[in-house]
């Protein structure tokens, strides 16, 4: 797989692109901001890029505002989101539409499932952190249809939205692939997707709400310096 790397750290970006080397993969290019990014994506073409989001110059969310843009470029790019922070303005549009990947640092405990997730997403699925996705979702707010879920059901969303499959989630969650099935059936009801399109539902099941809840968040705690978000 072709991949570039958008990350300001030298030092994680070198053990990155080894890991990936090592790993079989071609890294095409390797930027420390978020324009010499663009650049290299439209250069080299590759099938994924890697991206931090606090970038150079500004240090702000320059790394996810070039990956929207790299996105509307070109639909068909895998795209990792890989920060110690989590940003939600960006990442709701970017997750709609499948290749896509938020992965925070200090949580990536598995070399082997980040390898996966990266391959994942180039095919086209996604891989979301749990905790991206609890920042998105709660708190719930009464008129929100997520308030329906059982504790359960919201477990079995989360997962969703990493891009497990019912496989994956019912060995996770130590229940049967029929079990989660019903959950699923469940969720798609009571969001009113029962009837959404096949290709990416699982993923759009969460985020056809996660938008408002974004906008909900940001507008609740406000902005931090320069447009940025505030922090957790």
């Amino acid at each position: 797989m072709r991949i570039v790397i958008g990350e300001d750290s030298a030092l994680f970006r070198e053990g990155l692109a080894r890991l990936l080397i090592d790993a079989g993969h071609e890294v095409v290019a390797k930027t420390g901001d978020a324009t010499a990014l663009a650049a290299a994506v439209h250069t080299t073409r590759p099938q994924l890029a890697i991206i931090d989001i606090r970038m150079p110059p500004d240090h702000t969310d320059d790394g996810a505002r070039v990956a929207r843009q790299l996105r509307a470029a070109f639909p068909q790019l895998g795209i990792v989101l890989l920060s110690q922070h989590v940003e939600t303005r960006h990442s709701v549009d970017l997750v709609a539409g499948g290749g896509f990947g938020y992965l925070l640092k200090d949580r990536v405990f598995d070399v082997d499932d980040f390898l996966d997730a990266l391959s994942r997403v180039a095919a086209g699925g996604s891989a979301l952190d749990p905790e991206v996705v609890a920042r998105l979702i709660n708190p719930a707010r009464r008129d929100d249809p997520l308030i329906l879920l059982t504790a359960r059901e919201h477990e079995v969303l989360g997962l969703m939205a990493e891009g497990r499959t019912n496989v994956g989630i019912a060995r996770r969650l130590w229940l049967s692939e029929r079990t989660v099935e019903t959950h699923v059936s469940s969720i798609m009801a009571k969001l009113a997707l029962a009837e959404a399109e096949e290709d990416h539902r699982r993923v759009l099941a969460v985020l056809a709400h996660l938008g408002r809840h974004a906008s909900f968040r940001s507008s609740s705690h406000g902005r931090g310096p320069a447009g940025s978000p505030s922090e957790p």
